[in-house]
């Protein structure tokens, strides 16, 4: 069976709302391990990592375009106080992340929410924690507008930079007479950010055969992953995330999707974040609230919080100490070879 009909099937049952919630979960895991182990030794293509990065329509991929992307996204111009840049809350020493709790903003204020990572975005289907960005080009604008973030509009932004003479020579060589306007912003950042893709970590040699790539716990750990420990009903394929919203149990206020949609069924849901590079990415969830991940897999064991919209697919879990330390093992083997990014020179 292949991971497409696994996919389909899972939609299938989650689809069917007068399924009480206790059954949806019980049959989603029969499915899904069903599934998993109807590809015997073939299990692991599941896992392989892609051979492309994919780019969209409207907005294809040059070197060009990407470079242009990249200068702004590390320019503070793109701040009200020029003191913040894409990479103050991406940065790429912490996984492309922050390693703050939760992030602050151009006011000097902390914010709510950890920021997310951008690694293996080109991959994505929404974007921040709660999907309100249904692209990539929409995500990029939504930090530099926010006023407790950057604190600038992007009508701003391009009057700052139509006075930069090497700015309006880069623009106009990539997007032609369009020149500098919000929408080649938004663009030229989203082809840099798809750019940015995890390496070959420890894992991905083992999927192609090396056997010595990563140690006996971690191996012992990717069983548990994909069983006992029920991790793979969320975190799937090789970027290990399904792309879907899903309350977890975590104590707070925060409604996070149930915010936008105003259904009581999405409250407390968050996006399923990847899990490559994430042995760099502490701390961890949507608010920071854990230092490690020891912390993150003891709260699945003995933390969630039971509430009307938790997710379907969470059950109940019982792991040792050795348990723990084997899936732990495992989830450090998905950091990735690290490229060093150097500084563009900003236009001047």
């Amino acid at each position: 069976m292949s991971l497409t009909k696994t996919i389909v099937l899972r939609k299938v049952i989650l689809s069917k709302s007068t399924i009480n919630k206790t059954v949806i979960k019980s049959i989603y895991v029969a499915v899904f391990l069903f599934c998993f182990s109807a590809f015997g030794n073939d299990w692991q293509a599941l896992y392989k990592r892609p051979t492309s990065i994919p780019f969209p329509s409207n907005n294809l991929y040059s070197t060009e375009k990407a470079a242009l992307g990249k200068m702004l996204f590390f320019d503070p111009r793109l701040s009200h106080n020029f003191n913040m840049t894409c990479a103050t809350c991406h940065n790429p020493s912490f996984g492309w992340e922050d390693a703050t709790k939760t992030s602050i903003g151009s006011q000097n204020t902390a914010l709510s929410r950890h920021s997310p990572t951008i690694i293996n975005m080109a991959w994505g289907k929404s974007f921040f924690w709660d999907g309100r960005a249904k692209t990539l080009e929409a995500q990029a604008q939504g930090p530099i507008e926010s006023a407790v973030e950057m604190n600038i509009s992007l009508d701003t932004v391009v009057k700052r930079l139509s006075k930069v003479p090497q700015y309006t020579e880069w623009f106009k060589r990539v997007f032609g007479s369009s020149g500098i306007s919000g929408d080649n912003i938004r663009k030229a950042i989203a082809t840099y950010e798809r750019t940015v893709v995890s390496g070959l970590a420890p894992f991905d040699l083992w999927i192609e055969g090396d056997e010595s790539a990563i140690s006996s716990s971690a191996k012992r750990g990717f069983t548990l992953f994909n069983g006992k420990a029920n991790c793979a009903t969320c975190h799937q394929g090789w970027n290990f995330t399904d792309n879907q919203f899903h309350d977890v149990g975590l104590l707070g206020d925060d409604l996070g999707l149930g915010a936008l949609t105003k259904k009581a069924k999405d409250n407390f849901s968050f996006k399923t974040p990847g899990l490559r590079n994430i042995g760099q990415r502490a701390p961890y969830m949507h608010d920071g609230r854990f230092e490690s991940l020891t912390m993150v897999i003891a709260h699945y064991v003995g933390g969630i919080v039971d509430r009307d919209s938790r997710s379907a697919q969470l059950k109940t879990i019982m792991l040792t100490a050795q348990e723990i330390n084997d899936l732990e093992a495992f989830l450090m083997t998905l950091t990735g070879e690290d490229t060093p990014v150097t500084l563009p020179l900003l236009p001047y």
